[in-house]
């Protein structure tokens, strides 16, 4: 049997790029079918580029400073995503707020990932807010985008427990180990076809989510 060529995936940075990383090296490793066709950075210095630049990955920079708004920008930025034909779009770490018309584009299609267990602690600094409000647990989600602030289905997430001499540095450290293999996981079961939105919940082989997926509990399943 042939198997279907790798998914093209598109991700967008806007910093240094370590979930990138992450995922560059997961699909080196076979560990992900997946094709990164290519990486968009709204910040020329980003250290993400060159990362993408070093695994033979195309390169744009669409610097949202030259461009008059954000509609202005958002539809430069749907033309480079869209010259390349993707299954999925995957924002790594990118700091822009995109307009409605833009995320009804990629509907489904469109994934972020962010650094507490939503809907916990949504928004900017969550390992401090986490520790100011002296939860047990803390972590990262991957999430579909939608026109809610870190606020779209929750598709899993991973957990790490909060130490009593934590600092916001060193849960942070922790949550962003988690990460590199939270997004790779979820990035594969979507080029595979085991998850997908529908009627705004999360689907995974057939059957809607009550709740988000666990990374261990899924990782044990599979092996």
């Amino acid at each position: 049997m042939t198997l279907p060529e790798p998914m093209p995936v598109v991700v967008l940075i806007s910093g240094t790029g370590t979930n990138l990383q992450a995922l560059i090296d997961a699909i080196a490793a076979g560990e992900v079918r997946a094709r990164i066709a290519a990486v968009i950075s709204n910040r020329p210095g980003a250290g993400g580029l060159e990362r993408a630049r070093r695994a033979g990955i195309p390169t744009h920079v669409l610097d949202h400073t030259g461009y008059p708004d954000r509609a202005a920008f958002d539809a430069a930025l749907a033309a480079a995503i869209d010259s390349h034909q993707p299954g999925l779009v995957v924002l790594a770490g990118f700091m822009r707020i995109l307009t409605p018309g833009f995320v009804e584009h990629y509907a489904g299609r469109m994934i972020n990932i962010h650094p507490s267990l939503l809907p916990d602690f949504r928004g900017l600094n969550t390992h401090e807010r986490a520790l100011r409000a002296g939860v047990k647990e803390h972590g990262a989600s991957v999430h579909f985008v939608n026109n809610e602030l870190d606020g779209g289905p929750v598709i899993m997430q991973a957990r790490v427990p909060v130490r009593s001499d934590d600092t916001p540095q060193t849960l942070a450290a922790r949550v962003q180990q988690r990460e590199h293999r939270l997004y790779p996981r979820v990035v594969g079961l979507l080029a595979d076809g085991h998850l997908k939105l529908q009627g705004g919940e999360v689907w995974f082989d057939g059957t809607p989510l009550d709740a988000p997926l666990d990374l261990d509990a899924q990782a044990s399943a599979e092996d």
